[in-house]
């Protein structure tokens, strides 16, 4: 698809380079347009060019990356002990943290307002695990930021223990290679997003995919970070977003199949929206550690096994790992969409 877009765009070019204006102007649009659009995804020319773009420009995260405007808090997260290993536990927390998403959701007719959850697992005689939960409201969502951060620490607060903390600052990229980063602090780091997450899970994804819990000894030998970056959109705009899905479904599938399974997603959609929740669009990163260039592209292959194994794609984000590395930690939090392509 991305080679028919390039040779269709270049053929639109030439052809509209001989055409008197203002022929020609409608033709450069087109093949912009036609780049941009029908070629989405990891391999569109669109995306190649921005990333380029930016690895030219930017040797390191910049300050504006992680600095929008607005108020943003974040708390250290320790939920009752054996909650995630009790299944009637983890999914009172899950349910929990639904409700929370749904009260974000509800305190402001635009989206903008981000939840960020992280958890770090170093890996010594031990393994010390770190959770996080940041808030991120954007300038000019709502009137007050502190009433509405005050609500939704008190529903945080619910989950186990809650305390304010003050997030380390982001590492300082130092050395690049092909697909890690040299940090300040010595360590190397190599950075994923999760693009698909299987059908079906037994409760303890995330315990095997960023543990190596039941995995056999020494699988789980390397430090790892894995963070959600939740953006809850009000109820209007849920409703909205879940019609226009389905209509484009309808109108641009035309596998049966596909159709089926489209039909079956958008009647589930339908029901939680009925029932009160809202869409939430998310995207999740994955940070794998190394004090080598070699440990870190050995712990990646781990990884990467690991999540072909739990049927989980990843994407290690070639070209932008400068900025990809700051999404698993809470500074992720204020960071724009589209700021990691």
């Amino acid at each position: 698809m991305t080679k028919i877009n390039s040779g269709v765009g270049g053929a639109a070019v030439l052809a509209a380079l001989i055409s008197p204006p203002p022929v020609w102007t409608f033709g450069v649009v087109g093949a912009v347009a036609a780049v941009v659009n029908l070629a989405p995804g990891p391999r569109s020319v669109g995306r190649w060019a921005v990333v380029g773009y930016r690895r030219v420009r930017e040797r390191a995260a910049p300050a504006s990356l992680t600095g929008a405007p607005g108020e943003t808090v974040t708390w250290t997260l320790y939920p009752d002990h054996g909650a995630m290993q009790d299944p009637r536990a983890r999914a009172g927390f899950h349910e929990a943290f639904a409700r929370a998403l749904v009260l974000v959701a509800g305190q402001a007719r635009t989206a903008g307002i981000q939840v960020h959850v992280t958890h770090d697992a170093v890996v010594g005689d031990g393994t010390e695990h770190t959770q996080t939960v940041s808030v991120h409201v954007p300038r000019g969502v709502v009137g007050r930021p502190a009433r509405v951060l005050g609500t939704l620490e008190a529903e945080f607060a619910r989950l186990g223990r809650l305390a304010v903390a003050e997030p380390a600052p982001v590492g300082v990229v130092c050395e690049r290679g092909p697909g890690w980063v040299g940090l300040d602090d010595g360590r190397y780091a190599s950075t994923a997003r999760v693009t698909a997450w299987p059908d079906t899970t037994d409760g303890a994804l995330m315990s095997r995919l960023l543990l190596g819990q039941g995995q056999g000894a020494g699988h789980h030998a390397s430090d790892r970070s894995f963070s959600v970056l939740y953006r809850p959109l009000p109820s209007t705009q849920s409703r909205r977003s879940a019609r226009l899905r389905s209509a484009a479904a309808e109108a641009f599938t035309t596998d049966q199949v596909k159709q089926d399974a489209h039909r079956v997603a958008g009647d589930t959609a339908h029901d939680a929206l009925v029932q009160g929740g809202v869409l939430v669009d998310v995207d999740a990163y994955l940070t794998v550690w190394g004090d080598s260039p070699e440990s870190v592209t050995d712990a990646r292959w781990q990884a990467s096994l690991a999540a072909d194994v739990h049927r989980v794609r990843l994407d290690w984000l070639t070209g932008q790992q400068h900025r990809a590395h700051v999404m698993t930690t809470p500074h992720g939090a204020s960071t724009r969409k589209g700021a990691v392509l």
